[in-house]
Protein backbone atom coordinates (compact mmCIF):
# COMPACT_ATOMS: atom_id res chain seq x y z
CA UNK A 1 0.00 0.00 0.00
CA UNK A 2 2.54 2.18 1.15
CA UNK A 3 4.55 1.57 -2.80
CA UNK A 4 1.00 2.61 -4.16
CA UNK A 5 0.54 5.97 -2.09
CA UNK A 6 4.04 7.36 -3.06
CA UNK A 7 3.40 6.38 -6.32
CA UNK A 8 -0.12 8.18 -6.52
CA UNK A 9 1.60 11.41 -4.82
CA UNK A 10 4.07 11.77 -7.25
CA UNK A 11 0.89 11.15 -10.48
CA UNK A 12 -1.22 13.59 -8.71
CA UNK A 13 1.19 16.10 -8.93
CA UNK A 14 -1.21 19.44 -8.47
CA UNK A 15 -2.87 18.01 -5.75
CA UNK A 16 0.41 17.05 -3.80
CA UNK A 17 2.20 20.34 -4.13
CA UNK A 18 -1.04 22.10 -2.82
CA UNK A 19 -2.00 19.71 0.19
CA UNK A 20 1.47 20.12 1.02
CA UNK A 21 2.09 23.99 0.37
CA UNK A 22 -0.91 24.31 3.08
CA UNK A 23 0.31 22.22 5.58
CA UNK A 24 3.68 23.60 5.21
CA UNK A 25 2.23 27.39 6.16
CA UNK A 26 0.34 26.04 8.64
CA UNK A 27 2.81 24.10 10.45
CA UNK A 28 4.96 27.55 10.13
CA UNK A 29 2.48 29.86 11.45
CA UNK A 30 1.24 27.67 14.11
CA UNK A 31 5.09 26.83 15.56
CA UNK A 32 5.80 30.43 15.44
CA UNK A 33 2.58 32.03 16.60
CA UNK A 34 2.65 29.46 19.79
CA UNK A 35 6.04 30.32 20.37
CA UNK A 36 5.71 33.84 19.97
CA UNK A 37 2.48 33.91 22.17
CA UNK A 38 4.21 31.98 25.06
CA UNK A 39 7.72 34.24 24.28
CA UNK A 40 5.61 37.76 25.60
CA UNK A 41 3.89 35.76 28.92
CA UNK A 42 7.11 34.61 29.99
CA UNK A 43 8.76 37.88 29.14
CA UNK A 44 6.05 39.61 31.11
CA UNK A 45 6.35 37.74 34.06
CA UNK A 46 9.99 37.89 33.85
CA UNK A 47 10.09 41.77 33.78
CA UNK A 48 7.51 41.80 36.67
CA UNK A 49 9.00 39.10 38.86
CA UNK A 50 12.11 41.72 38.48
CA UNK A 51 11.16 44.44 38.75
CA UNK A 52 9.79 44.48 43.64
CA UNK A 53 7.72 40.96 43.44
CA UNK A 54 9.31 37.97 44.48
CA UNK A 55 8.94 34.27 43.44
CA UNK A 56 7.71 33.80 47.03
CA UNK A 57 6.50 35.58 50.03
CA UNK A 58 6.32 34.75 53.38
CA UNK A 59 3.19 36.82 55.31
CA UNK A 60 1.32 36.44 58.54
CA UNK A 61 -1.76 35.70 58.02
CA UNK A 62 -4.40 38.29 56.96
CA UNK A 63 -1.76 41.18 56.28
CA UNK A 64 -2.92 40.88 52.51
CA UNK A 65 -6.53 40.99 53.40
CA UNK A 66 -7.07 43.09 56.36
CA UNK A 67 -3.22 44.85 56.91
CA UNK A 68 -2.30 46.48 59.92
CA UNK A 69 0.92 46.45 62.53
CA UNK A 70 -1.14 43.63 64.44
CA UNK A 71 -0.09 41.29 61.16
CA UNK A 72 3.47 42.28 61.09
CA UNK A 73 5.70 39.29 61.18
CA UNK A 74 7.43 39.99 64.72
CA UNK A 75 10.35 37.66 64.93
CA UNK A 76 12.06 37.86 61.00
CA UNK A 77 15.46 36.85 61.71
CA UNK A 78 13.81 33.28 63.19
CA UNK A 79 12.29 32.81 59.69
CA UNK A 80 15.53 34.14 57.67
CA UNK A 81 17.13 32.11 59.63
CA UNK A 82 15.10 28.80 58.52
CA UNK A 83 15.54 29.95 54.67
CA UNK A 84 18.91 30.25 54.68
CA UNK A 85 19.09 26.27 55.20
CA UNK A 86 17.02 25.44 51.71
CA UNK A 87 19.65 24.96 49.00
CA UNK A 88 16.66 26.07 45.89
CA UNK A 89 16.78 29.82 47.36
CA UNK A 90 19.35 32.10 45.88
CA UNK A 91 18.23 35.26 47.96
CA UNK A 92 15.70 36.69 50.59
CA UNK A 93 14.83 39.85 52.21
CA UNK A 94 12.83 41.56 54.70
CA UNK A 95 10.68 44.52 53.83
CA UNK A 96 8.72 46.62 55.87
CA UNK A 97 6.26 48.92 54.13
CA UNK A 98 3.77 51.69 55.22
CA UNK A 99 1.69 54.18 54.08
CA UNK A 100 2.06 57.56 54.83
CA UNK A 101 1.34 61.51 53.49
CA UNK A 102 4.20 62.96 51.67
CA UNK A 103 4.28 66.75 51.14
CA UNK A 104 7.17 68.85 49.55
CA UNK A 105 6.91 72.65 49.52
CA UNK A 106 3.58 72.98 47.32
CA UNK A 107 2.47 69.64 46.89
CA UNK A 108 1.71 66.44 49.22
CA UNK A 109 0.22 62.87 47.68
CA UNK A 110 -0.55 59.32 49.96
CA UNK A 111 2.63 56.79 48.99
CA UNK A 112 4.02 53.79 50.28
CA UNK A 113 7.29 54.04 51.67
CA UNK A 114 9.08 50.93 52.32
CA UNK A 115 11.97 50.10 54.48
CA UNK A 116 14.51 47.98 52.25
CA UNK A 117 18.07 45.92 52.58
CA UNK A 118 19.80 47.59 49.88
CA UNK A 119 22.53 45.18 49.03
CA UNK A 120 19.86 42.27 48.83
CA UNK A 121 17.49 44.08 46.74
CA UNK A 122 20.12 44.31 44.42
CA UNK A 123 20.20 40.67 43.74
CA UNK A 124 16.27 40.32 44.12
CA UNK A 125 14.94 42.90 42.05
CA UNK A 126 15.55 45.43 39.32
CA UNK A 127 15.13 48.58 41.54
CA UNK A 128 18.97 50.08 41.79
CA UNK A 129 18.47 49.18 37.31
CA UNK A 130 15.60 51.14 37.29
CA UNK A 131 17.50 53.87 38.25
CA UNK A 132 16.97 57.16 36.38
CA UNK A 133 18.26 60.01 38.12
CA UNK A 134 20.64 60.50 41.05
CA UNK A 135 21.93 57.30 42.69
CA UNK A 136 20.80 53.71 44.24
CA UNK A 137 19.90 53.45 48.56
CA UNK A 138 22.93 51.68 50.61
CA UNK A 139 23.10 50.74 53.80
CA UNK A 140 25.04 54.07 55.26
CA UNK A 141 22.30 56.12 53.31
CA UNK A 142 20.56 57.93 56.72
CA UNK A 143 17.41 59.79 55.58
CA UNK A 144 17.63 59.63 51.84
CA UNK A 145 14.58 58.06 49.80
CA UNK A 146 14.40 56.51 46.52
CA UNK A 147 11.39 57.09 44.83
CA UNK A 148 9.38 56.37 41.84
CA UNK A 149 9.30 58.77 38.65
CA UNK A 150 5.60 59.42 38.58
CA UNK A 151 5.58 60.29 42.46
CA UNK A 152 8.58 62.50 41.84
CA UNK A 153 6.70 64.42 39.13
CA UNK A 154 3.58 65.09 41.63
CA UNK A 155 5.65 66.24 44.17
CA UNK A 156 7.64 68.59 42.11
CA UNK A 157 10.79 67.39 43.76
CA UNK A 158 14.41 67.57 42.53
CA UNK A 159 17.32 65.52 43.73
CA UNK A 160 18.57 66.84 46.64
CA UNK A 161 14.97 68.30 48.13
CA UNK A 162 13.70 67.93 51.34
CA UNK A 163 10.35 66.05 51.79
CA UNK A 164 8.18 65.60 54.89
CA UNK A 165 6.83 62.34 55.84
CA UNK A 166 4.14 61.92 58.35
CA UNK A 167 2.90 58.32 59.35
CA UNK A 168 2.63 55.59 61.61
CA UNK A 169 4.90 53.26 63.77
CA UNK A 170 4.80 49.82 64.35
CA UNK A 171 3.55 50.66 67.77
CA UNK A 172 0.69 52.70 66.42
CA UNK A 173 2.79 56.05 67.27
CA UNK A 174 3.04 59.18 64.71
CA UNK A 175 6.73 58.82 62.76
CA UNK A 176 7.33 61.98 61.14
CA UNK A 177 10.55 62.83 59.24
CA UNK A 178 12.30 64.98 56.62
CA UNK A 179 14.00 62.50 54.14
CA UNK A 180 16.03 64.03 51.43
CA UNK A 181 15.59 62.92 48.09
CA UNK A 182 18.63 60.81 46.60
CA UNK A 183 17.49 58.88 44.19
CA UNK A 184 14.65 58.56 41.07
CA UNK A 185 13.64 55.10 39.87
CA UNK A 186 11.42 53.90 36.81
CA UNK A 187 10.40 50.63 36.37
CA UNK A 188 7.70 51.67 33.54
CA UNK A 189 5.06 50.32 35.60
CA UNK A 190 2.97 53.26 36.15
CA UNK A 191 1.39 52.81 39.48
CA UNK A 192 4.40 51.20 40.91
CA UNK A 193 6.01 54.27 39.60
CA UNK A 194 3.38 57.10 41.21
CA UNK A 195 3.02 55.03 44.84
CA UNK A 196 6.43 53.50 45.56
CA UNK A 197 9.32 55.08 47.33
CA UNK A 198 12.01 53.58 49.49
CA UNK A 199 14.51 53.58 52.56
CA UNK A 200 17.63 51.60 53.55
CA UNK A 201 15.70 49.55 56.66
CA UNK A 202 18.98 51.01 58.82
CA UNK A 203 17.34 54.03 59.01
CA UNK A 204 13.75 53.15 58.95
CA UNK A 205 13.72 50.75 61.89
CA UNK A 206 14.67 53.59 63.93
CA UNK A 207 11.99 55.78 62.47
CA UNK A 208 8.86 53.19 62.54
CA UNK A 209 10.52 51.26 65.42
CA UNK A 210 10.71 47.92 63.21
CA UNK A 211 13.51 45.98 64.31
CA UNK A 212 13.48 42.74 63.46
CA UNK A 213 9.78 42.84 61.89
CA UNK A 214 8.62 42.52 58.23
CA UNK A 215 5.75 43.24 56.66
CA UNK A 216 6.48 40.04 54.91
CA UNK A 217 9.68 38.34 53.15
CA UNK A 218 10.32 38.21 49.93
CA UNK A 219 12.53 35.11 47.81
CA UNK A 220 13.82 34.54 45.06
CA UNK A 221 14.32 31.13 43.61
CA UNK A 222 17.46 29.83 41.93
CA UNK A 223 14.95 28.28 39.50
CA UNK A 224 11.54 29.68 39.47
CA UNK A 225 10.02 26.86 37.80
CA UNK A 226 10.56 25.09 40.94
CA UNK A 227 8.44 27.74 42.89
CA UNK A 228 5.82 24.92 43.61
CA UNK A 229 7.70 22.70 45.07
CA UNK A 230 9.83 24.50 47.01
CA UNK A 231 7.01 26.74 48.39
CA UNK A 232 5.62 23.65 50.22
CA UNK A 233 8.82 22.82 51.13
CA UNK A 234 8.97 26.30 53.22
CA UNK A 235 5.84 25.74 54.91
CA UNK A 236 7.05 22.55 55.95
CA UNK A 237 10.30 24.63 57.30
CA UNK A 238 8.23 27.10 58.98
CA UNK A 239 5.82 24.75 60.77
CA UNK A 240 3.63 27.76 61.84
CA UNK A 241 0.10 28.29 60.81
CA UNK A 242 0.10 32.04 61.88
CA UNK A 243 2.58 32.41 58.70
CA UNK A 244 1.85 31.72 54.52
CA UNK A 245 3.88 31.51 52.03
CA UNK A 246 2.74 32.34 48.24
CA UNK A 247 4.44 31.95 44.97
CA UNK A 248 3.85 34.29 42.47
CA UNK A 249 1.45 32.83 40.83
CA UNK A 250 -1.09 33.85 43.76
CA UNK A 251 0.73 36.32 44.57
CA UNK A 252 0.10 38.37 40.61
CA UNK A 253 -2.95 36.44 40.54
CA UNK A 254 -4.18 39.04 38.10
CA UNK A 255 -1.31 38.98 35.55
CA UNK A 256 -1.95 35.31 35.72
CA UNK A 257 -5.64 35.44 34.49
CA UNK A 258 -4.74 38.40 32.16
CA UNK A 259 -2.32 35.85 30.42
CA UNK A 260 -4.51 33.03 30.62
CA UNK A 261 -7.33 34.87 28.80
CA UNK A 262 -5.47 36.32 26.26
CA UNK A 263 -3.77 32.65 25.86
CA UNK A 264 -7.35 31.85 25.67
CA UNK A 265 -8.25 34.53 23.01
CA UNK A 266 -4.83 33.23 20.93
CA UNK A 267 -5.61 29.61 20.80
CA UNK A 268 -9.27 30.00 19.58
CA UNK A 269 -7.91 32.77 16.87
CA UNK A 270 -5.33 29.84 16.15
CA UNK A 271 -7.98 27.02 16.10
CA UNK A 272 -10.61 29.49 13.55
CA UNK A 273 -7.00 29.44 11.48
CA UNK A 274 -6.20 25.29 11.85
CA UNK A 275 -10.14 24.82 11.00
CA UNK A 276 -9.59 26.84 8.02
CA UNK A 277 -6.74 25.33 6.76
CA UNK A 278 -8.31 21.70 7.90
CA UNK A 279 -11.46 22.21 5.80
CA UNK A 280 -9.22 23.90 3.11
CA UNK A 281 -7.35 20.53 2.89
CA UNK A 282 -10.10 18.25 3.38
CA UNK A 283 -12.14 19.78 0.72
CA UNK A 284 -9.13 19.60 -1.82
CA UNK A 285 -9.00 16.03 -0.75
CA UNK A 286 -12.67 15.45 -1.03
CA UNK A 287 -12.48 16.84 -4.86
CA UNK A 288 -9.27 14.80 -5.68
CA UNK A 289 -11.12 11.62 -4.39
CA UNK A 290 -13.90 12.49 -5.80
CA UNK A 291 -12.23 12.51 -9.40
CA UNK A 292 -10.83 8.90 -8.61
CA UNK A 293 -13.95 6.83 -7.72
CA UNK A 294 -13.45 4.65 -10.69
CA UNK A 295 -9.63 4.20 -9.26
CA UNK A 296 -10.96 3.12 -6.45
CA UNK A 297 -13.82 0.91 -7.38
CA UNK A 298 -11.48 -0.78 -10.12
CA UNK A 299 -8.85 -1.63 -6.74
CA UNK A 300 -11.91 -2.51 -4.99
CA UNK A 301 -12.99 -4.91 -7.35
CA UNK A 302 -9.75 -6.42 -7.78
CA UNK A 303 -9.52 -7.56 -4.44
CA UNK A 304 -8.72 -4.82 -1.88
CA UNK A 305 -10.49 -4.00 0.95
CA UNK A 306 -11.41 -0.79 2.77
CA UNK A 307 -8.94 -1.26 4.93
CA UNK A 308 -7.00 -1.30 2.62
CA UNK A 309 -8.21 1.55 0.84
CA UNK A 310 -8.23 3.62 4.17
CA UNK A 311 -4.12 2.55 4.50
CA UNK A 312 -3.98 4.13 0.63
CA UNK A 313 -5.51 7.28 1.68
CA UNK A 314 -3.78 7.37 5.13
CA UNK A 315 -0.36 6.67 3.61
CA UNK A 316 -0.97 9.51 1.49
CA UNK A 317 -1.38 12.07 3.04
CA UNK A 318 1.51 10.86 5.64
CA UNK A 319 3.56 11.02 3.12
CA UNK A 320 2.38 14.43 2.34
CA UNK A 321 2.24 15.90 5.85
CA UNK A 322 5.76 14.19 6.98
CA UNK A 323 7.66 16.22 3.69
CA UNK A 324 5.95 19.83 4.55
CA UNK A 325 6.48 19.12 8.30
CA UNK A 326 10.33 18.46 7.70
CA UNK A 327 11.00 21.60 5.70
CA UNK A 328 8.84 23.73 7.61
CA UNK A 329 9.86 22.67 11.29
CA UNK A 330 13.62 23.01 10.80
CA UNK A 331 12.76 26.69 9.65
CA UNK A 332 10.29 27.76 12.44
CA UNK A 333 12.45 26.42 15.37
CA UNK A 334 15.80 28.88 14.23
CA UNK A 335 13.26 31.30 13.59
CA UNK A 336 12.36 31.03 17.08
CA UNK A 337 15.61 30.19 18.39
CA UNK A 338 16.86 33.26 16.73
CA UNK A 339 14.42 35.35 18.20
CA UNK A 340 14.72 33.69 21.09
CA UNK A 341 18.04 35.15 21.67
CA UNK A 342 17.33 38.77 19.72
CA UNK A 343 13.88 39.75 20.59
CA UNK A 344 12.02 41.72 18.64
CA UNK A 345 11.37 45.27 19.48
CA UNK A 346 8.66 47.29 18.86
CA UNK A 347 9.09 50.92 19.36
CA UNK A 348 6.57 52.09 22.13
CA UNK A 349 4.55 48.67 23.11
CA UNK A 350 5.55 49.16 26.65
CA UNK A 351 4.29 52.43 27.18
CA UNK A 352 0.72 51.43 25.70
CA UNK A 353 0.67 48.15 27.82
CA UNK A 354 3.00 49.35 31.18
CA UNK A 355 -0.79 48.68 32.90
CA UNK A 356 -0.46 45.40 32.34
CA UNK A 357 2.98 44.42 33.32
CA UNK A 358 4.87 45.00 29.88
CA UNK A 359 8.23 47.01 31.13
CA UNK A 360 10.11 47.07 27.95
CA UNK A 361 9.60 46.98 24.13
CA UNK A 362 11.38 43.72 23.34
CA UNK A 363 9.02 40.87 22.66
CA UNK A 364 10.94 37.26 22.39
CA UNK A 365 9.57 33.76 21.40
CA UNK A 366 10.02 30.80 22.98
CA UNK A 367 12.20 28.50 22.14
CA UNK A 368 10.91 25.30 23.57
CA UNK A 369 11.31 21.66 21.76
CA UNK A 370 8.79 20.39 23.39
CA UNK A 371 6.08 23.00 22.37
CA UNK A 372 7.18 22.58 18.98
CA UNK A 373 7.35 18.83 18.75
CA UNK A 374 3.30 19.10 20.12
CA UNK A 375 2.54 21.87 17.56
CA UNK A 376 3.85 19.56 14.62
CA UNK A 377 1.63 16.51 16.45
CA UNK A 378 -1.49 18.77 16.07
CA UNK A 379 -0.95 19.58 12.00
CA UNK A 380 -0.50 15.86 11.83
CA UNK A 381 -3.39 15.06 13.69
CA UNK A 382 -5.19 17.36 11.53
CA UNK A 383 -4.29 15.93 8.18
CA UNK A 384 -5.20 12.43 9.04
CA UNK A 385 -8.67 13.78 10.21
CA UNK A 386 -8.63 15.39 7.06
CA UNK A 387 -9.17 11.84 5.01
CA UNK A 388 -12.41 10.36 7.09
CA UNK A 389 -15.25 12.09 5.21
CA UNK A 390 -13.40 11.37 1.64
CA UNK A 391 -13.12 7.75 2.79
CA UNK A 392 -16.79 7.66 4.04
CA UNK A 393 -17.60 9.20 0.72
CA UNK A 394 -15.81 6.44 -1.49
CA UNK A 395 -17.02 3.66 0.42
CA UNK A 396 -20.13 4.79 -0.13
CA UNK A 397 -20.31 3.52 -3.67
CA UNK A 398 -20.12 -0.35 -4.44
CA UNK A 399 -17.00 -1.59 -6.29
CA UNK A 400 -18.76 -2.24 -9.78
CA UNK A 401 -20.70 0.80 -8.89
CA UNK A 402 -17.94 2.83 -8.41
CA UNK A 403 -16.06 1.32 -11.73
CA UNK A 404 -19.02 2.56 -13.99
CA UNK A 405 -19.18 6.34 -12.24
CA UNK A 406 -17.76 8.82 -14.68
Amino acid sequence: MFKLALKNTLFYKGRSIATAALTFVSTMLFILFISLQDGSHNSMLENSLKIYTGAIEIYSKNYRDVGGNEYLIQDAKAITDKLAKIDAIEAFSTRYETYGLFSSKEYSAASMVAGVEPNKERVLSSLESALKEGRFLDENSGNCIYMGAELVKKLKLGIGDEVAFVGSASDDSFAADIFKLCGVFKTGLFEFDSSASFVSRGYFDKLINGYNKASYITIKLKNIDDAERVNSQILKVLDDENLESLTWKTLMKSMVEMMEIDAIFGYISLSLFLVVIFFVIMIYGFINISSRIKEFGVLRSIGLSKKNIFLLLFYEIFILSTISVLLATPIAAYICYYYNINPVVIEGIADMYKDYGLVSDEIPFNFDIFTIFWNVTVVYMLNILSILYPYIYINSFKPVEATRHV
